[in-house]
């Protein structure tokens, strides 16, 4: 079977050091794993993790093999991973293959993360093999090339501490202070110093998915970068109708992972992280222990400060003022019951901004992010907008600077589940990639008004919604 470039990443590329019209003629072969570039060593990755709770001591890259590392024109090492290119010591029994679908999946929304500025993976190029997998059916295979500072996680530092393997996790300590956080080498306890950056960096990481509504679906400890990136885009997805308690992941039946348990969730992998690390933060079981604690009490804090921060500007507060906290908690209670679309509402906002000398069709557009709403809980929006206007007016800047401050933290364009599922729906079964193609240069954009691509805006009918998302393993 030969190999089929499908989508190859030339902003990308560029951004490695390669020069994309050299590379792309033989990226088929080289991103399928058929070919490999000069003095690449391929090797799969050890680790554990918790899943859904539960820990497994030997997990591991079952079908993922990392080619190599490349500096890129900003300095910055980055790890280039085939993902879906065959079985490796860590497949458990398993083909160690990929379908087009969940490969074109990651690619598209690791895009769109990157682009609503996000911390994330990226993805390089996505090849057809030519070859079939089976899962619940028969599905044409695909190798994804995923770009990362590096692919060490959580269960990566897990693996060794289950195998009371000290000299490693010494060694893989110093190498992700090298790597990634350099100031760590010169504090009083390194280890203590890097889970206190990691813990920092994931806060900020899941403020910023909740900022644009995004579900990770399946938040195990192996899944979460110690670089602060987000990974492993499996049964992702965003948030159409609000709902805290939302869930999409076809295998989260307990809504572990659901979207306001997020942060939470984070601290429990983090605290897994802490114990990994305690034979390196003190000889003394119990201080390493309370030092740990310290660190891992000040991920809440951190987080709700800078989602609060993110929501005010979403509202075009710039200030803290007291008030604000209850300001926001009545409008996501609202949101919740009407199950009113978490994107729009907040970009409606913006443009109630924009034209405030005449704000009645966007006053009304606002409101439509809620449906059809009367009595009670019309009066509750319509008085939620007037303290909102009111608390506007303690801090006073020009109206289109304020409307561009929340337009550049409130998209206008988020892969939407629908529109995701019936582009990788044409791709993966007639090997048309148009809707592909099409959504992919509109999250790409996803602060811009498109009036091209309006649609792409919408929320979508009741016959179109999707309650499900797949991981595709």
């Amino acid at each position: 079977m030969r190999p089929e470039l499908l989508v190859f990443n030339r902003p990308l590329a560029e951004d490695l050091g390669l020069d994309p019209n050299a590379v792309e003629p033989g990226a088929a072969g080289i991103f399928s794993g058929n070919e490999l570039p000069e003095d690449s060593q391929p090797l799969a990755m050890a680790y554990a993790g918790h899943q859904f709770g539960g820990f497994v001591p030997r997990l591991g890259d079952g079908r993922a093999i990392l080619l190599g590392e490349l500096k890129g024109r900003d300095g910055v090492l980055r790890d280039i991973q085939l993902k879906g290119s065959g079985p490796t010591p860590f497949s458990r029994n398993g083909d160690g293959r990929a379908a087009v679908g969940p490969m074109l999946r990651e690619y598209l929304i690791s895009e769109a993360m990157h682009a609503l500025g996000v911390p994330t993976t990226r993805s390089l190029a996505v090849v057809s093999t030519g070859e079939k997998v089976y899962r619940q059916g028969v599905l044409p295979g695909a190798v994804l090339t995923r770009v990362a500072t590096s692919h060490i996680r959580v269960g990566t530092f897990q693996y060794f501490a289950a195998r009371d393997d000290g000299e490693a996790l010494r060694q893989l300590l110093a190498y992700v202070i090298e790597r990634h956080y350099p100031d760590a080498a010169d504090a009083e306890t390194p280890a203590l110093a890097v889970l206190k950056a990691v813990s920092d960096r994931q806060a900020s990481l899941i403020a910023n998915w909740m900022r644009v509504g995004f579900i990770h679906g399946v938040m195990n400890t192996d899944n979460m970068a110690i670089s602060g990136e987000t990974i492993d885009y499996g049964p992702c997805a965003f948030i159409d109708g609000y709902h805290p308690e939302r869930v999409f992941s076809s295998i989260d039946h307990s809504g572990r992972y659901a979207y306001a348990n997020q942060p939470a969730l984070a601290q429990w992998n983090l605290t897994r992280f802490a114990e990994a690390l305690l034979p390196l933060i003190d000889v003394d079981s119990e201080k390493a222990a309370d030092l740990g604690m310290q660190v891992l009490q000040q991920f809440m804090p951190r987080f709700e400060a800078e989602f609060l921060q993110m929501i005010r500007t979403k509202l075009g507060l710039a200030m803290a003022v007291e008030g604000d906290e209850e300001l926001i908690r009545r409008l996501f209670g609202l949101m919740q019951a009407a199950e009113a679309d978490f994107t729009l509402t907040f970009r409606r906002l913006a443009d109630i901004v924009a034209v405030s000398a005449d704000s009645g069709g966007a006053v009304e557009g606002f409101a439509q992010s809620f449906g059809s709403i009367t009595g009670s809980a019309k009066l509750d929006i319509q008085a939620w907008l007037a303290d909102w206007q009111s608390r506007l007016l303690r801090e006073p800047m020009p109206a289109a600077d304020r409307a561009a401050r929340m337009r550049g933290a409130s998209p206008a364009f988020i892969p939407r589940n629908h529109l995701v599922e019936a582009a990788l729906t044409a791709a993966s079964e007639g090997g048309d990639l148009t809707l592909f193609d099409r959504l992919l240069k509109v999250v790409q954009r996803p602060y811009e008004d498109q009036s091209a691509a309006s649609e792409y805006s919408l929320p979508p009918p009741p016959s179109e919604q999707v309650f499900q998302t797949f991981c595709g393993t």
